[in-house]
């Protein structure tokens, strides 16, 4: 007769690779979630099909050398905000709402083009900026 025990084996799941396999999905979740902006909305922008302009009343230019002139006339920075009133006042007579238009160079300080569209702005003019 056999006495001896017999010794079972039991099963054994070995998870050495699976903390491997979730550590690399875990990355690669991090990694996808910060590439996906789900705030992100697609517009299609409507295009036009005539070139209308504004009637330009009052055209401040903005060249690279940041000199600031108001139709062929060079004027002092510091005398912006009195000159664009006057300017705007002026063609009120005229018009109920008198438009002003930038003209800046690509080389202009955006601060520049920023600056005469507030003072065009309290002045209680529209303000049309033309960036070239």
């Amino acid at each position: 007769m056999n006495i001896r025990r017999r010794y079972k084996t039991h099963g054994e799941i070995h998870a050495g690779t699976l903390n491997d396999i979730l550590f690399i999905l875990l990355f690669f979740f991090l990694i996808i979630s910060t590439l996906a902006n789900p705030n992100v909305i697609k517009v299609n922008n409507p295009k036009g099909s005539k070139d209308t302009k504004t009637k330009q009343h009052i055209v401040v230019s903005i060249d690279k050398d940041q000199n600031v002139y108001i139709g062929q006339r060079k004027i002092d920075p510091n005398n912006l905000d009195s000159l664009i009133k006057f300017e705007v006042d002026k063609n009120r007579n005229t018009v109920d709402t008198p438009s002003v238009v930038i003209n800046a160079d690509t080389a202009s300080y955006y601060g520049e083009v920023f600056h005469v569209m507030q003072s065009a702005k309290k002045a209680g003019a529209k303000v049309v900026a033309n960036v070239k």
